[in-house]
Parts: structure tokens; C-alpha cells; sequence
């Protein structure tokens, strides 16, 4: 959905940038994020998020996971929806589809944040363990991939006790992934429990189409068509196309391509490799259609990144 400025800068005014009920989640985040971007911790697939200031809207993809906002507030716009996660909310991100986000932040008050990775077997244990029936509730209705939650004190709880034994190693190592455990479980238990439960629903679309998904990643740069990813979702291809956009509001072309340009901006951002070298590996044939592409999405030149 495309805003006007004048109603974006309105609707970045009415935006939950702070709550006094996550002064102590701040407080424990900030010891443990060294600068801006996703600083790893102790425990593997959790990350911290420091911002300092605004960052202009631009494509992200993550992987899946919950990110918990304590302080400053972002914008996610996937199709036609926008969605804000910000102090007092957390995004569960389902399937990793490329979307786009607007940071709001400020130098005295920088974003903080958590994220934390969604463990698909962890995930199924609890689903199993809670007696969560698969399909319940008309499955029909597909989830959908990214959705922001309402902080309530029950997982701001568990989000405190997980940050706070990520300041002692031996805690971090021994009640870490008991942590973990909590905060999935508090997350089935939740508003949105139905996406998480789809994902792990072997018979369910969305799980299928997450497997599908999968193979995508693990295969980006090679040549893919929709008859391959549809025999990884054990679906017709025309059933698959159908499933995947709904879930993922791309087709399974378009989804390849932003896939591929992100994967792109890594390798010329992080690696500093040539134009053409990056193209190749991300699986263009053609280093012109690839720069075309590249700039159409981050409007700028694939060139400019490395001169970044």
C-alpha cells in the first residue's frame, strides 16, 4: 500500500515508540547490543536489534522468527497490508517472505529489540505436547506469514527472563533453552497461535508451501520452476501456485527473483564482490537483466552498493 508523505509522517507521529512497561526489557537489552544492526548472543538464534536513528523504508527478508520491539517502533509493508511492530507489540514472521520496512528511532532513544529464531522441531514437540489439533477451526482459512501481536505482560514476562540469563554464561547455557521453550509455548498460547501451529502441520498447505520454501533457499541460484517447488509441496502446480501466493502474497517467480536480489545486496554489501560475479552466483545468466532488476527493486545500482 503506498501512503502519502504528509499521511506517513502523521501516522509516524501516532506510532508506540515507547512504554514505561518495557523500561526493564530496555535495560537488558542495551548491555548486549554492541552497535546498530542484529548482534548475535550466548544462545543460537537469538539476536539483538539496535537502531540510532529513522531508516528509510527498503526490502528485508528474515528469517522465521518472533521479534519483540522494547523501544522505538517499525513499519512493515507486505502487499497490500502495513503493519506496525513497535514498543508493546511483537512480529511473528512465519514464513520468510521479502517485504518492506521504515524504522523509526531517535539518538537518545535508539529501536531495541529481540529476535529470536522459530525452532520448527521445538515448535512441533509443544504443538504435539499441548494436544493443539491439527486443522481445527476450518482449514480453509490460510495464515497468514507476518503478523504483529499485542505485548502482553504474560510474554513480556517471558521475554525479560529470557534477556535476563543472556547476562550470565552459565545461566545462558543451562535455562536458555528452557527460555526458548517458554516463550514458543506463551506464543501458542497466544492471539496468533494459529500460524504457528500451520507450520508444522505436515498435512496442512502452509506447511507445505514452508517446505517448498525451504528448498527454494537451499536452491535459489540454480534453475527452479514451479513443477519443482510444486513436487517439493507434494501439490499439482496449479494448486501450488494458488497456495503460495496466498501465503506468501507473490507468485513463486516473483518470490524467486526478490529472493535472489536480496541474497545479491548481501554478497556486494558484505563481500565487496564485482557486479557480474555476484549475478552469476545468485543465478542470473544475463549481468545486464540482473542490474536492471537491481535497481527496479532497491532503486539504486548494483555498482553503488559496492562503492557503499
Amino acid at each position: 500500500m503506498m501512503l502519502s508523505s504528509h499521511f506517513c509522517e502523521v501516522f509516524s507521529m501516532l506510532l508506540t515508540r515507547h512504554l514505561d512497561a518495557n523500561a526493564s526489557l530496555v535495560a537488558l537489552i542495551e548491555p548486549l547490543a554492541a552497535g546498530d544492526g542484529f548482534t548475535p548472543t550466548a544462545l543460537p538464534g537469538v539476536q539483538v536489534l539496535r537502531a540510532s536513528c529513522d531508516v528509510a523504508r527498503g526490502p528485508h527478508i528474515y528469517e522465521p522468527s518472533l521479534m519483540i520491539i522494547a523501544q522505538g517502533s517499525k513499519l512493515a509493508y507486505l502487499g497490500p497490508r502495513t503493519m506496525e511492530y513497535g514498543a508493546g507489540h511483537y512480529l511473528i514472521q512465519a514464513l520468510p517472505v521479502p517485504f518492506e520496512c521504515e524504522t523509526f528511532a531517535l539518538p537518545n532513544a535508539p529501536l531495541l529489540g529481540v529476535s529470536v529464531a522459530i525452532d520448527r522441531v521445538l515448535l512441533g514437540e509443544l504443538v504435539l505436547a499441548m494436544g493443539l489439533a491439527p486443522g481445527r477451526g476450518g482449514a480453509a482459512q490460510t495464515p497468514e506469514s507476518m503478523t504483529s501481536v499485542v505485548l502482553d505482560d504474560g510474554m513480556r514476562g517471558c521475554v525479560e527472563r529470557l534477556l535476563s540469563c543472556l547476562h550470565d554464561p552459565l545461566e545462558s547455557r543451562i535455562m536458555g533453552p528452557a527460555r526458548l521453550r517458554e516463550l514458543l509455548f506463551t506464543a501458542l498460547r497466544g492471539p496468533q497461535a494459529d500460524v504457528l501451529r500451520a507450520l508444522v502441520e505436515q498435512q496442512g498447505q502452509f506447511a507445505r508451501v514452508a517446505a517448498s520454501i525451504s528448498h527454494l533457499h537451499a536452491h535459489y541460484n540454480e534453475p527452479l520452476n514451479v513443477e519443482t517447488l510444486a513436487s517439493c509441496a507434494n501439490m499439482s502446480a496449479s494448486t501450488f501456485h494458488e497456495h503460495f501466493k496466498r501465503s506468501t502474497l507473490l507468485s513463486p517467480v516473483q518470490y524467486l527473483k526478490r529472493l535472489r536480489l536480496l541474497k545479491a545486496q548481501t554478497l556486494l554489501v558484505a563481500e565487496g564482490l564485482g557486479v557480474a560475479q555476484v549475478a552469476h552466483r545468485v543465478g542470473y545468466q544475463s549481468t545486464s537483466q540482473f542490474s536492471r532488476e537491481y535497481k527496479r527493486y532497491f532503486e539504486r545500482n548494483p555498482g553503488d552498493e559496492r562503492a557503499a
